[in-house]
């Protein structure tokens, strides 16, 4: 749809090949699920090497935003999606075919930097190309090209362990998963050549020929001159460099963003999603049904992700951080209760499914929505990589400490396996006290609009 106001219909279509991005996101980290039981059993894992096995991809993406931070400032958001997808062909062929255990290591880290660059570049370059009244829903797109990506891996996880029996996953099941991941990387790649670069990127490297076309075909003529004059002005005010976050009315920005990055991961979401297989196990479940409870897992989390998207520009983004982040607090202690008791049927599969709805409403798009927004345009890209990358190393604790408590005879003597989850509810509550003290609106206001809203802070 073409007008005066922009054409929707390519905004849509550019955002939805930048959200492929997300998809390879959650196709690379959640094919660990059901690999990992496999390849405990092959390699005779300890817990802490289980750990390692969902954890060294971690690694990767922190390295990947590390560096990607940089290099989309540098080189444009567009060739860092354009990495990104080169490195996840490479990692699937890899951690496939690897000769030995180091190997898959180091195929798996090549394959967390490509998902590290495309955790920052995608909700970057979809928050730069999208007008501000859609720009929430567009980035939350992008979380639900993530969970898509996980369910579809949950399929094609429990497809490829029905094809043969124990032994054949042992040996060969769990390589078909990693090598699964290797044609929607191509896929990606093929797509993102007539991608137009950010505009906001093309604005601060003197393109602004290039940047006024692309935002009048967003935005209409008037909307677009408007657009980039209100960038214009933006960047002038901008050093450019990290130490412009450190000032009064810009410090807030990066302590909130990075707080936020961190609560969203040791609040628990991806012990969940990397090893709910693990979880149905112990609650009793054979393997293919484990699996089963799995694909459930991940379609209640793109059921509320979508519903997220409605209304994450209809209610905003703190009411729906608060009341997601009270759910998931409920429903982990809950989950605790129950494994105290040894009561690990019915209600911890339904604490379960609470949990992940709730985090899918809330702490799942919301939080990478307002990492997009609250960074200055000239700096975003390295202020949205820190952010990320201690995003990334929460992920990696998390993943990697996780199989150790569950599996710590002490722990299990006194908890009885509820400890992890008593205590990823007790980081719920400090989400929930950070964003009613700290966290500003953002609904409805531009990027140059919530710059400005820092600058009269800090004065």
């Amino acid at each position: 749809m073409k007008s005066q106001t922009g054409n929707t219909t390519y905004l849509v279509l550019v955002c939805l090949v930048a959200t492929l991005g997300g998809l390879l996101f959650g196709y690379d980290t959640a094919v660990i699920a059901g690999a990992v039981g496999f390849m405990q059993k092959k390699f005779a894992l300890s817990p802490a090497w289980e750990g390692w096995m969902a954890a060294c991809v971690l690694l990767g993406c922190a390295f990947g935003v590390a560096l990607s931070g940089v290099f989309s400032d540098w080189l444009g958001r567009k060739k860092l999606l354009i990495f990104s997808a080169v490195l996840f062909a490479i990692s699937g062929v890899g951690t496939a075919l690897p000769p030995s255990l180091s190997w898959f290591v180091v195929f798996r880290i090549i394959g967390g930097i490509g998902i590290g660059a495309a955790s920052m570049a995608s909700p970057m370059y979809i928050a730069e190309i999208a007008p501000a009244r859609i720009r929430g829903t567009m980035v939350s797109v992008n979380q639900l090209a993530i969970v898509t990506g996980m369910l579809i891996i949950y399929f094609v996880n429990y497809y490829i362990a029905g094809l043969g029996d124990e032994e054949w996953n042992i040996n060969f099941g769990w390589r078909w998963m990693f090598g699964s991941g290797v044609l929607p990387a191509l896929l990606f790649l093929a797509l993102l050549i007539p991608v137009p670069e950010s505009p906001r990127w093309l604005t601060e490297k003197n393109r602004q020929a290039e940047a006024l076309a692309i935002l009048t075909r967003v935005n209409g003529p008037e909307g677009g001159r408007g657009e980039l004059e209100a960038i214009e002005a933006s960047i002038a005010n901008e050093s450019g460099s990290l130490r412009q976050l450190l000032q009064p009315g810009l410090r807030p920005a990066l302590a909130i963003g990075i707080t936020l990055a961190v609560l969203q991961q040791i609040t628990g979401i991806n012990v969940f999603l990397y090893f709910a297989p693990e979880i149905f196990k112990k609650m009793g479940s054979g393997t293919s049904a484990a699996l089963l409870e799995t694909i459930t897992v991940g379609g209640v989390n793109l059921l509320f992700t979508v519903l997220a998207i409605y209304t994450v520009d209809r209610l905003g983004r703190r009411p729906l951080m608060i009341i997601g982040s009270a759910g998931m607090g409920l429903c982990l202690f809950g989950m605790g209760c129950a494994a105290y008791a040894q009561k690990t049927g019915l209600w911890m599969l339904l604490f379960i499914l609470g949990y992940i709805a709730c985090f899918a409403l809330s702490l799942g798009p919301v939080t990478w929505v307002i990492l997009s927004e609250i960074f200055p345009t000239r700096i975003r890209g390295r202020a949205l990589g820190l952010a990320t990358f201690c995003l990334w190393i929460a992920d990696f604790v998390v993943s990697q400490t996780y199989p150790m408590m569950v599996k710590n005879e002490w722990l299990a003597d006194q908890f009885h396996q509820g400890f992890p989850f008593w205590l990823y509810g007790c980081f719920c509550v400090v989400e929930i006290l950070f964003v009613w003290r700290f966290v500003p609106e953002t609904k409805g206001k531009s990027l140059e609009q919530i710059e400005r809203m820092w600058q009269k802070k800090g004065r």
